[in-house]
């Protein structure tokens, strides 16, 4: 029996003693540290009551973790939690009408190493005291709008980490902002997604942190140069979504690492040499990537220099091309439309392309000359000619255009890549270029049709092509060509893919479309061409007493026309459609080549061709040059040469003959025989 009573009290005991050790309960409020740190460990933090409007004076004194979230506390008073002296962490979150933290309202806590005060929008005043052993301090999302004072926290611990974030009214870090707020080396400074659009001079004065980030602020347009003088030791940087245009020289020397990923009016790096220690960057754009590879390459080159101790005597040299030669990892990496390279890549391309648009730009100016300045009657051929010169003018504009910024940007293409090729420039060029090539395949393809029409009704004068029928058909052309070039600019397509500015964005399928039926459109223009030229020579060749000779002359310079349109077309088709179905055969580096050699060949033949080498303009030529003084015995032969096709054609009795001359008319401007 007395064993059954002494089992029964023994389990009375073991039942009290939990309720004992109770959170708030007299035994609690007597026990020692190691009860303390039983009640930390089974209850992590002690939490203010949801809609409390003060901070409540009963918290327990031994308490590490407080909590005081989603209150309605307005302003935390002087001292308020000076009794908690064991307390390390405080978190102040989501209190919607907190206004004001006094000052001292945490002082006396010796032990308080992190602070969190965010999500308090109407937050507009705090007073930080000394926190001698704080080691993390965020102040995030509240209303603040000036920058919090940090003079008289003064920590002394190491690997400080201070995060002030998305406090959209905060609009300028002032000038010595963060000195005395850390006698040690910082961690980090976290300045990311505020309002921030400018820092100050002597901004980070006093300070020695490690790393920045000034991430997310997207008015930051400014740093000033003289931001980080009495700064040391940064050597990791983020600036990435912000506005800014630049960087102080003074920070780049130390840095190792660099952030600036969607910072896209960071269009131009500073000066490579002064990142001597650069080992990663995470950028906007890949063409500044491309601009530390050529760094490393070249000072690679020099390696077996440098080496040498002498090196270091000559300044200049060692800095350029030794100093650094490690690689530095970097992205985004150029991709297969933005190789790192200038936009001509190479001599001979760049004394092509020389050549070919003065060419393009002298041939069809003068055309365009004569053409305009003669007295004689416009006639259809004239008329069309005159728009195949317009056209072919166009393209020697874009290849200057093209040549002209390969020589500004040669050797530092990297640097102005995104304003050429995201800017009017390129767009214009690109327009220039694809309403020429458009309306020069247009009006070959109708001078041709003309011709062919012209042979084939050459005894018909009721169905000959008339000027206003001409004027419709090249208005049309007009319409086309221009609706043509303007897509890409709109969308369908991009000029600013390629450092050339050609619509080669396939991307997307009505893009896509876009490309291919351009190429397709082209290429049945050359079979059109192929098919009036076959026609013309089948006409002439039946009447049974044409001229040998005759046959043999246009035979060849319908081979002429047709081949210097083939070989304009045929590569720059083929490699293209290729391209456009994702089928690339050829490098954009190498479509620089058909660029210059085959691209333009139309533009800079045709004014032979069609112009120069035909009697009627160079008759055209010298009267208008005797105007002005000029070749006026050559002008005055021209005058008092007859033409064996003056006699109307309907009086002749061989119709052989008729068709000699009406086919000689058409291979020249107008219906004037060629000698």
């Amino acid at each position: 029996m007395m064993m059954v009573m002494r089992l029964i009290m023994l389990v009375a005991v073991m039942i009290k003693m939990p309720a004992a050790s109770a959170p708030g309960s007299e035994v609690d409020n007597k026990s020692g540290p190691k009860a303390s740190l039983v009640k930390q460990t089974q209850d992590s933090c002690y939490k203010v009551p949801f809609g409390a409007t003060e901070i409540p004076s009963n918290i327990p004194s031994r308490i590490q973790c407080l909590e005081v979230n989603q209150t309605k506390i307005r302003v935390i008073p002087q001292r308020a939690l000076s009794s908690l002296q064991h307390l390390w962490n405080l978190s102040i979150s989501g209190n919607v009408a907190l206004k004001r933290i006094e000052a001292f309202a945490f002082s006396d806590l010796p032990e308080l190493t992190k602070i969190i005060i965010t999500k308090s929008k109407h937050l507009s005043f705090t007073h930080l005291d000394a926190f001698r052993n704080t080691v993390i301090l965020t102040i995030s999302s509240t209303g603040l709008r000036i920058f919090p004072d940090f003079s008289k926290i003064h920590s002394t611990a190491n690997g400080f980490l201070l995060d002030l974030e998305e406090n959209s009214h905060i609009e300028k870090v002032p000038a010595n902002a963060f000195r005395g707020l850390c006698t040690q080396a910082f961690m980090e400074i976290r300045l990311t997604r505020n309002g921030i659009k400018e820092v100050a001079s002597d901004a980070f004065n006093g300070t020695k942190m490690k790393k920045l980030s000034l991430k997310g602020n997207q008015q930051l347009t400014h740093i000033n140069p003289n931001a980080f003088v009495g700064s040391s030791e940064l050597v990791t940087l983020d600036i990435s979504q912000t506005a800014l245009s630049s960087l102080p020289d003074s920070i780049l020397g130390g840095l190792t690492r660099l952030f600036a990923e969607s910072a896209f009016h960071l269009k131009e790096l500073p000066p490579l040499h002064l990142f001597t220690k650069l080992r990663f960057a995470n950028l906007t754009y890949s063409s500044h990537c491309c601009a530390f590879q050529n760094m490393h390459r070249n000072r690679s080159r020099w390696h077996s220099w440098c080496v040498d101790p002498s090196a270091k005597n000559y300044p200049r040299f060692y800095r350029d091309c030794c100093s650094n030669s490690t690689s530095i990892t970097c992205t985004p990496a150029p991709d297969d439309f933005n190789p790192c390279e200038d936009i001509m890549s190479g001599v001979l391309l760049r004394v092509l392309i020389w050549i070919i648009s003065i060419l393009a730009l002298l041939g069809n100016a003068v055309v365009l000359l004569v053409l305009l300045g003669t007295r004689s009657k416009l006639t259809v051929p004239r008329f069309l000619m005159c728009h195949l010169a317009f056209a072919d003018l166009c393209m020697g504009i874009y290849l200057v255009v093209i040549a002209t910024v390969d020589m500004l940007t040669r050797g530092r293409y990297y640097n102005h890549a995104i304003d050429w090729q995201m800017g009017l420039g390129c767009n214009a060029a690109g327009f220039f270029t694809v309403f020429a090539s458009e309306l020069s395949v247009f009006t070959l393809t109708a001078i041709t049709v003309e011709r062919w029409h012209t042979i084939t009704h050459a005894l018909r004068l009721d169905q000959k092509l008339r000027l206003r029928h001409a004027c419709i058909i090249m208005t049309a052309g007009w319409i086309f060509s221009s609706l043509a070039a303007m897509l890409p600019t709109v969308g369908v397509s991009s000029y600013g893919k390629v450092s050339i500015c050609l619509p080669m964005d396939v991307e997307t399928p009505v893009s896509q479309v876009y490309v291919v039926s351009l190429l397709l459109l082209n290429i049945l223009a050359f079979f059109c061409v192929c098919g009036c030229y076959l026609s013309i020579y089948l006409t002439f060749r039946k009447p049974s007493s044409a001229p040998a000779h005759a046959d043999t002359r246009v035979a060849q310079r319908m081979a002429i026309l047709i081949f210097t349109d083939f070989i304009c077309m045929a590569p720059i088709s083929f490699f293209a459609v290729s391209a456009a179905l994702k089928l690339p055969l050829i490098t954009v580096s190498d479509s620089k080549l058909l660029l210059v050699l085959f691209y333009p060949i139309n533009s800079c033949s045709n004014p032979f061709l069609y112009a120069f080498f035909t009697r009627t303009f160079r008759q055209d030529f010298f009267l208008l040059a005797a105007r002005f003084g000029l070749f006026k015995t050559q002008a005055q032969i021209y005058r008092t040469e007859s033409s064996s096709c003056q006699q109307p054609a309907w009086t002749s009795p061989k119709s052989s003959r008729i068709m000699t001359c009406s086919l000689a008319n058409t291979l020249s401007l107008d219906g004037k025989q060629e000698s």
